[in-house]
């Protein structure tokens, strides 16, 4: 039976939804995601902007992933404008589970470089997804313009993006290379290394660049 409509099981749910219990809330997205109804698709949206727990953010996107694209697209995409930067990243990670190249002409400049560091990670691993062919070169030089960026976990995220595109991001690379700013040359000379080398890790990759940057002499430290 469906719960469309005020019955006494779509109002439980709702509530379910917003329990101070993050396993009460859980259970709900579960719940909800096992029989998709389509009432349910703003609620999910406007929850995963808020919610607090990741395995529960997680369980509300698998939720809506459950429910028809025709539905979910629209208000994901209008989540991409959102001020929170929640809602932007949640929104983003949802399309990327989705898949659909539709919500493509969404993924912009400004959302790949967005000031906030898990927007923009979750930019870059949803435009990877989405990209379509013969965008790759556009994608790459936009996604150079954030080498150096961050600690290590974003910068791990931004070459992992990098590697995703494959070869055509080389010429990218090459040029970030000779950059004023050390921390851009070295993120640069590491993701090179990772391109060839996979296996070579990032930690080590990202410390071998930095001592190739150290011995090319001074440079801005950005």
């Amino acid at each position: 039976m469906t719960m469309t409509g005020q019955t006494t099981e779509f109002v439980r749910a709702r509530r379910a939804l917003e329990d101070e219990r993050s396993s009460v809330r859980l259970r709900a997205a579960l719940a909800v995601g096992t029989t998709p109804d389509p009432a349910f698709v703003d609620k999910l949206v406007e929850r995963s902007a808020i919610e607090p727990e990741f395995f529960v953010r997680d369980m509300l996107t698998w939720a809506l992933t459950r429910h028809p694209v025709s539905l979910t697209l629209p208000a994901l995409l209008s989540e991409l404008r959102s001020e929170g930067a929640q809602a932007r990243s949640q929104a983003l990670h949802t399309l990327s589970k989705i898949g659909d190249r539709q919500a493509w002409p969404a993924i912009t400049r400004a959302l790949l470089t967005d000031g906030d560091d898990d927007v923009a990670r979750s930019a870059w691993r949803t435009a990877v997804v989405l990209v379509p062919d013969g965008e790759e070169s556009w994608l790459a030089a936009v996604l150079a313009t954030q080498l150096g960026r961050g600690g290590r976990e974003t910068q791990l995220s931004l070459s992992r993006a990098l590697i995703a595109l494959g070869d055509v991001v080389a010429p990218a690379l090459h040029a970030a290379t000779a950059d004023s700013d050390r921390r851009v040359r070295a993120h640069a000379l590491a993701t090179e290394r990772l391109l060839r080398d996979p296996e070579a890790g990032f930690e080590f990759a990202i410390e071998e660049a930095k001592r190739v940057v150290a011995l090319d002499g001074p440079g801005q430290e950005g």
